[in-house]
Order: structure tokens, then C-alpha cells, then sequence
């Protein structure tokens, strides 16, 4: 308003964020004169919140009121009309050398971790990364924040293989971190809330670099899910300038944060369409599908009023709803409960919580697990995007190692026999 339209503003933010503003201005070059009432506002009286405005500025000690009506009112000062936006100084391409010790302590003091130990991304194994891509070291990959407000770090392929690197992937899994980094999202986006994220991988690739989507698909069993899963924080911490107070102000935070929810879709198993045909991809497509939310449940299936039951359970967790279920679950729906398909089952959860505002795009079924229990993990998170993996892969196809890096497999026991010999 003030800059585009020269008509006088008086913005006003709690104090809890008055280093946050102070900075954004100076970032985007706007000398706005800020009011800082007291914090917090929210779950306070409301005798309380007049008192805030009766009293004073807890960060200038000047009255609220006079503080507004001086925004308004006072013309602007040399100083701030001439107000320049303060440039990011430019970091060198590598750091000097130094002692594996003095590294990793390096990585960690200045905030370029998740707090767990890292791959130190040396030239070699950068480059071996590269390997994973046909596209050259220096493309453009994308811009990520983790504000709203803050300037947009742009990264290339080089960038995105240094994070993988010290995520601990292998080129087999470049093209999918890649990916990731041209959506643009962050994992850990700054809100006073504490979101989590999830990442779904539909397509051959899923098996070509050894993900899980069966048992224990979101536990910490498979190498291909947690080094992925992993890769994404470390990009919003890198990318998207993730600073503890600075620009990311989540109350209490969420362990979903340290690799996120990663896995595949069970495909195989699935008795309906894969989550990524159903939004516009090709079956033999390989792409990674985005969602963002806070609360995870688990519900068990019971016959006959499980449905409704589960779709009462989420009713008060928010306007978007993702189900990942089990395939026991999956068949249960489709031929004891008559749900051919996701669609119908999405539009029946809407009639049951009848809200307004929810549209059926807003309630998503992927299918998860090993077939242990028939149990649902519904969450409140919302669905983004989906985005393809296949362009980023070398045209020879996906660079796996001469013996590629997997964990133990699970024991599946369909047989009855659980590898037992009589």
C-alpha cells in the first residue's frame, strides 16, 4: 500500500516477532513503522487484549495509540524514504579445507544440519552424486523459503547433490531428490504451528531404487526412505534458510521433521488405481507427491461401521484429510463396502462429516503397509502437488552402484513357513 500507492500504513505485530520484522524490513527495503503490542493474543482475555492497546510499546516504551497515530501521520524521514533493501553476501562455491572434526563441528555451529551426523560433501563425492543426472552441474533447479516473506534462495544441481550427499544417498536416488527440489516446497515451512510434510513415490522407480511401501513402510527399516526423507529437511534447512526463531518459529516442533513421512505406494498390492494415475500420470510414470499437515492417528478396521466411524473420528482434525491404508483395509472397502474406487470413497467421507467448504479433491486415499493389521493412518494433511521424477533421470536409465545399498528386508511370512525348514 505504502509503496505502491503512497497511501499511509500502520502495520502492527506482536512482540514475540519483532526481530523477525526488523530483519524482513531490512530485506526488503520497506522502513515500515512497526507497532509492537505485547504477546501472546491468542486464548488471552479480552480485558487483557484492551490493556495492550492502553498501554505501552514493550519494545520502543512508547504508547500504542500514539505509536499508530504517528504512522500515520508523521511525514517520512530522509532515512526512511531512501531506505535500500540489504544485499546477502555471496558464499564461496567451497569451504577451506580442514579436519573431518573441524568439519562436521563447522556443519553443525552454523546451523547446515538436522543435528545428526552428515556425509561431508567433498568435490569427489559431489561428483560422484552427479552421476545420478544428465542435467549439468551448474542448471537451475529451483527457489525454496521457508517464509512467506523472506527472499528466495535460488540452488542448481550441484547444490541439490551437495544436500544429497550429506543426506547419505546414492546417485540411484539423485533423480528423486532432484524432483523434490523443483518443487520448490520446504518440509519444514515457518509457522508458530508445528506442521509435518509427506512424500508419497508412485511409479518404477519405487522398486528400481529399493523403497518400502509394505511393513513398517514409515519406520526407520529402509535406506532408500529415510535417505530421501532426510535429504528434503536438509533442503529446507540449506534452501530454504530454516533459522530456530529467525524464520522458523513452530512452537514445539514435530519429530516428523527429521526425515518426514517418505515412503512408497503400494502398488502391488493395491486393489485400486495408484494415487498418481488418479491426478493425471501414466502408470509407468515415476513421480513424488507432496502433502503438509500436523495430526497423525491410527485407527483399526472393524466390519460394517468402520467407515463412518473413521470418517468421525477425523471430523475435528481440519478441512483436508489423507488416509494411507492398508491393503487388508483397501479390500475390505472395495468389496465388503462397495467402494470400487478412491473417488467414491472420498465423496462418502464429505456426506458423512457434511462441512462446509471440503470438496471431495480434499480427502485422499493411498494405499500403505504390509498387511500385518488392518489398520488406517488418517491424517489432517493436505495435498499439494505431484511432480515427475522421469526427467531427471539419465537417459541410460537409473545409476545404481555394482551392489546397491539396501537394508535387510522384511520377513514375510504369506507362505505360512516364515523361511522356516523342516
Amino acid at each position: 500500500m505504502e509503496n505502491d500507492y503512497g497511501i499511509p500504513t500502520a502495520p502492527v505485530v506482536t512482540a514475540r516477532f519483532a526481530d523477525y520484522v526488523e530483519r524482513d524490513k531490512l530485506s526488503h527495503g520497506m522502513a515500515l513503522r512497526f507497532t509492537y503490542p505485547p504477546y501472546p493474543v491468542g486464548w488471552v482475555p479480552r480485558e487483557t487484549l484492551h490493556r495492550y492497546i492502553e498501554g505501552n510499546d514493550p519494545i520502543t516504551g512508547i504508547p500504542i495509540t500514539q505509536e499508530i497515530d504517528d504512522a500515520l501521520t508523521r511525514p517520512l524521514s530522509d532515512f526512511e524514504r531512501n531506505f535500500k533493501a540489504g544485499k546477502r553476501p555471496e558464499r564461496p562455491r567451497l569451504l577451506e579445507p580442514d579436519t573431518e572434526e573441524n568439519l562436521h563441528r563447522m556443519f553443525l555451529e552454523n546451523g547446515w544440519t538436522d543435528g545428526l551426523p552428515i556425509i561431508l560433501p567433498t568435490e569427489e563425492r559431489v561428483a560422484e552424486m552427479l552421476t545420478g543426472t544428465d542435467r549439468k552441474p551448474d542448471e537451475y533447479v529451483g527457489m525454496m523459503s521457508v517464509t512467506t516473506h523472506e527472499e528466495r534462495l535460488q540452488y542448481n544441481v550441484e547444490k541439490c547433490a551437495v544436500i544429497a550427499v550429506m543426506a547419505g544417498c546414492r546417485p540411484e536416488h539423485f533423480p528423486v531428490i532432484l524432483a523434490l527440489g523443483a518443487s520448490g516446497r520446504p518440509s519444514m515451512p515457518s509457522s508458530t504451528t508445528s506442521f509435518a510434510s509427506m512424500m508419497i513415490v508412485n511409479g518404477p522407480i519405487r522398486n528400481e531404487i529399493g523403497m518400502n511401501s509394505g511393513l513398517g513402510a514409515l519406520s526407520p527399516v529402509n535406506y532408500a526412505n529415510s535417505v530421501i526423507g532426510r535429504a528434503w529437511t536438509l533442503m529446507s534447512i540449506c534452501f530454504g534458510d530454516m533459522r530456530p526463531g529467525a524464520t522458523f518459529t513452530a512452537t514445539t516442533g514435530t519429530t516428523i521433521n527429521y526425515n518426514n513421512m517418505c515412503c512408497a505406494e503400494n502398488e502391488e498390492n493395491s486393489v485400486w488405481e495408484p494415487f498418481h494415475v488418479r491426478k493425471g500420470y501414466k502408470p509407468n510414470e515415476s513421480t513424488i507427491s507432496l502433502f503438509r499437515g500436523w495430526n497423525v492417528i491410527m485407527l483399526g478396521m472393524r466390519p460394517s461401521e468402520t467407515t463412518r466411524e473413521v470418517a468421525l473420528q477425523v471430523k475435528g482434525m481440519g478441512m483436508s484429510f489423507t488416509y494411507l491404508i492398508d491393503p487388508l483395509v483397501a479390500r475390505s472397502l472395495k468389496y465388503d463396502e462397495g467402494f470400487e474406487d478412491p473417488a467414491k470413497l472420498s465423496d462418502w467421507v464429505i456426506e458423512q462429516l457434511n462441512p462446509p467448504m471440503r470438496r471431495p479433491d480434499m480427502v485422499n486415499f493411498i494405499v500403505v503397509g504390509g498387511e500385518m493389521n488392518p489398520f488406517w493412518v488418517a491424517t489432517d494433511f493436505s495435498y499439494f502437488q505431484t511432480i515427475s521424477i522421469d526427467e531427471w533421470i539419465p537417459k541410460t536409465g537409473v545409476k545404481k552402484d555394482q551392489k546397491p545399498l539396501r537394508m535387510p528386508e522384511p520377513v514375510v511370512c504369506k507362505d505360512g513357513s516364515c523361511g522356516i525348514k523342516i
